[in-house]
């Protein structure tokens, strides 16, 4: 298998690919819940119809990562990053920093001036990443889904 990795726009034919990468971590650690449905299943209405982004890490010619950028509805936020998934089998080969960097590229060519994202401390390879990319811990924000117990931000400049 080719270890180049190379990260594309998300187009449909990628859609099961998004929904099985996410779905493989999110009912590793937690349960499905249903704003996890409506946006693994309907990518296109929930995310990219409303102005948002998908990106797919490609490993040769295997999809191997995904990560969505989401307009946001949170107050002085333009988009969550969300959505990110690595397969466990190119886990540890920088492909989450690499979508990582390319959503947030992405979000500064969109006008976005602040990212926020929610996670789980239990995902501390995770939060470790988002750590490096410049995310920093908010306090008191509130989330929809059960297993997020975590909100950071990033101010974009450039």
């Amino acid at each position: 298998m080719s270890e180049t990795v190379t990260v594309i726009p998300y187009s449909d034919k990628y859609q099961d690919d998004f929904r099985r990468l996410n779905e493989e971590w999110i009912t590793k650690f937690f349960k499905m819940e249903e704003m996890d449905r409506i946006s693994l299943h309907h990518p296109k209405e929930y995310i990219l119809d409303k102005g948002g982004y998908i990106a797919v890490a490609l490993m040769g010619d295997l999809p191997v990562g995904v990560c969505a950028l989401i307009p946001s509805k949170k107050d002085g936020y333009e988009f969550e990053l969300a959505k990110m998934g690595v397969s466990p089998v190119a886990q540890g080969k920088g492909i989450g920093k690499l979508l990582g960097q390319h959503i947030i590229q992405k979000a500064k060519a969109l006008g976005a001036k602040k990212l926020f994202l929610e996670s789980n401390r239990i995902l501390t390879p995770a939060l470790s990443l988002y750590e490096k990319l410049g995310f920093v811990e908010m306090v008191g924000a509130t989330s929809p889904y059960e297993r997020s117990d975590i909100q950071m931000e990033l101010i974009l400049t450039d």
